[in-house]
């Protein structure tokens, strides 16, 4: 062997493991890197859907937490009647009709002094305040202990209504089971002190009362937005002593 060539022979470096990573410590870290993306991933995944959850978790639950049964009612000044259709005959639906009767209730064991009946008066076929008035009248509640809105085109106008145009301070909102809580959180942002109770919303359409259910969850949404930006009823105008005047002759 040549000088030159023992030189080189010497010269060059034997295999060191410790000079670069082996292939199973490489692999790990390959596999371990698309683990710490998922994390941020996961994590920003899940704040999202809390944010998009919390104005119903909001709504729904402020709303229970003012629910009670009709028995445990405690005493208010206003029961708040929200309408919900008449009968092609212009009586009030089955719904309606529980509503009115729960009504009736409270105002006969002296717990309300005055009934606020709100609905849709948007046409001359379609009143709904008047045909609330005339079955309260006609199962015993005096035409006096009885206030008409008729610009209760939804939840959140009755209640904004009642507070700013009616005076209503205190009340109980009265509603099917699944709609109340919406109902009470409206009318609790609504600045009123608020008891909701709901009334049985067995259907002979079961699908209608599916329907129904499911509709409240975008409708919490848009509750929830309605007392964020404090919107203003369609038709608010000017403030009505009905509620007060009634309150008067009942000596509240």
């Amino acid at each position: 062997m040549s000088d030159d060539a023992a030189a080189t022979a010497v010269s060059e470096p034997a295999d060191d493991p410790s000079a670069a990573p082996s292939q199973e410590a490489t692999d790990v870290a390959t596999a371990s890197r698309p683990r710490r993306r998922r994390v941020p991933l996961l994590v920003g995944a899940l704040v999202v859907v809390l944010l998009l959850a919390l104005p119903l978790l909001v709504v729904q639950g402020v709303g229970r937490a003012h629910q009670r049964a009709l028995a445990d009612v405690p005493d208010h000044t206003v029961a708040l009647v929200l309408g919900a259709g008449l009968h092609p005959d212009g009586t009030p639906s089955t719904y309606l009709a529980r509503r009115l009767d729960a009504a009736q209730a409270l105002y006969d064991q002296g717990t309300v002094k005055v009934i606020l009946v709100s609905g849709d008066n948007s046409t001359v076929t379609h009143d709904e305040p008047t045909a609330m008035r005339d079955y309260l009248v006609e199962h015993g509640v005096p035409t006096d202990a009885i206030v008409l809105d008729y610009a209760g085109f939804d939840t959140h106008d009755s209640c904004v209504r009642a507070h700013k145009i009616f005076g209503v301070d205190d009340a109980v909102v009265i509603s099917q089971g699944y709609h109340v809580p919406r109902a009470a959180f409206s009318c609790t942002a609504a600045g009123i002190d608020t008891t909701g109770v709901g009334v049985s919303a067995s259907s002979v359409t079961p699908t209608q009362a599916v329907l129904w259910r499911v509709r409240e969850i975008p409708a919490s949404y848009k509750a929830a937005w309605d007392a964020l930006v404090g919107r203003d009823p369609v038709h608010l105008g000017e403030r009505e002593t009905g509620v007060q005047d009634a309150l008067n002759r009942a000596g509240a």
